[in-house]
């Protein structure tokens, strides 16, 4: 039954539920950090099993990547054609094979082969999860809502990294216990996935308006189903049929362009490199593996808390503040990072916190939000994709190109991000919009 009081005039919603549609939906993005964070801890035990080299360090971390690239492509048409609930069902089964895959891998190229398999499920739940979150909401709760996909990756960062130093004693097999325990989150998403319901918005552009009506009551009351209804048929006969083709016209490509533009900032500002390469960091300066790996929990708690304060301001100052914050702050940090990284652990530690605790706030969760909200109801799925799949196209070539770099430049390294978060904060004034408190069809209307 809905928990709220029913009116026939004012929109009124069933805020339990939201709050475990999203929290469910979210699952994909607890395995998102788990997949991520995982390697981390691994990462020393690999090297030493399979011999790594700079080269297949930084290609073994990044194939993840090369994996989620094609995830996403194909999760964007694959869910606009069949729905975003099959989407998820499907990321979840491979989320679970891939954990065993690993954690049994007789040599290289089988783990990698099936961190790549790993890699499709991140892609898919990495659209699928915010945009699912996204089309359930309404307006005034999406930035909040869609924040918690964010909040589910930073906890399953934060949770992996522990089990990771809790197990770094554990005898030479202990990497494999890393990755098989990923086969838990994947069981419970999947059980999860089967009770969620399609999003009425996709049901609404397939002609199930019947049970997007259903869906819709459930969430909120008479008034917000029949508004949502009539404002998403009338998006949907605006724009008519979406291709890729279509995506590079007016109004469509503009949109588009920052779209991929934000996706791809998220990665090369470099702050994934903290995050996958914290015991090669610290092990630069001198420090031991349990200090390393306890490193990585310290920075996964940071990466929490902060997402909380996101969560706390996305929809009270806005989209456009955050991510101005995120990249200015950013670039402050790494240019003293680069200047400072010599100077011992104490102080290392400290900016690698601040750069956690800035990203966490800003533009990690907000530019998920931003890309699950700024393209139209009929391209929604088939523009997020090519958004996200540059996203992890980036994050390839960031993670693959660290450990090279590191090698040659060492701490100069860090200088080349803080000038791609000033290139970042520049764009951000000029060209981002504010998108709160608006609904995904007023935002339509915008770029019509």
């Amino acid at each position: 039954m809905a928990k709220f009081k029913h009116s026939h005039n004012l929109p009124q919603f069933n805020r339990p539920y939201l709050l475990s549609l999203s929290f469910v939906s979210a699952m994909g993005g607890y395995l998102f950090g788990f997949d991520i964070a995982v390697i981390t801890g691994a990462l020393p035990f690999l090297q030493r099993d399979f011999n790594l080299s700079s080269y297949w360090e930084g290609f073994t971390a990044g194939t993840l990547a090369l994996g989620a690239m094609l995830g996403a492509l194909t999760a964007g048409k694959f869910s606009d054609v069949y729905g975003r609930k099959k989407g998820l069902l499907i990321a979840a089964v491979l989320f679970g094979c891939s954990a065993l895959a690993m954690a049994f891998s007789p040599t290289r190229n089988v783990f990698i082969v099936s961190r790549f398999i790993a890699g499709i499920g991140v892609g898919m739940a990495s659209i699928l999860s915010p945009m699912y979150i996204a089309e359930i909401s309404p307006a005034q709760y999406r930035g909040r809502l869609v924040a918690i996909n964010q909040l589910a990756i930073v906890t399953g960062i934060l949770i992996t990294n522990m089990v990771n130093y809790l197990l770094r004693n554990n005898g030479e097999e202990s990497w494999r216990w890393m990755f098989g325990l990923g086969i838990i989150p994947s069981t419970l998403f999947l059980i999860g996935c089967l009770w969620l319901p399609e999003s009425p918005r996709w049901l609404v552009k397939a002609g199930a308006l019947g049970k997007a009506r259903a869906i819709l009551l459930r969430i909120g009351n008479d008034s917000f189903m029949n508004e949502t209804i009539a404002d998403i048929q009338e998006s949907l006969k605006i724009k008519g049929k979406v291709n890729y083709r279509s995506l590079l016209r007016k109004p469509l490509f503009p949109i588009l362009v920052t779209g991929v533009i934000l996706a791809v900032f998220q990665q090369f500002c470099g702050i994934n490199v903290v995050l996958n390469y914290t015991p090669r960091i610290f092990g630069s300066i001198g420090a031991s593996m349990d200090n390393q790996l306890l490193q990585t929990v310290f920075i996964g708690l940071v990466n929490l808390i902060f997402t909380f304060v996101a969560m706390a301001l996305v929809d009270k100052i806005g989209r456009k503040p955050l991510m101005l914050i995120g990249s200015g702050g950013l670039a402050v940090i790494f240019f003293l990072i680069a200047r400072l990284l010599v100077s011992g652990y104490g102080i290392v530690a400290i900016l690698l916190l601040l750069s956690i605790a800035t990203y966490a706030m800003s533009l990690a969760p907000v530019t998920w939000v931003l890309i699950s909200e700024i393209f139209p109801n009929s391209a929604r799925g088939t523009a997020s994709s090519i958004a996200v799949t540059s996203l992890w196209a980036a994050y390839f070539i960031l993670i693959f190109t660290f450990p090279p770099l590191f090698e040659k430049l060492g701490d100069k390294t860090f200088y080349i991000y803080a000038i791609v978060c000033v290139l970042g904060f520049l764009f951000m004034i000029f060209r981002l919009k504010e998108t709160r408190n608006k609904t995904l069809e007023e935002l339509e209307s915008q770029i019509s």
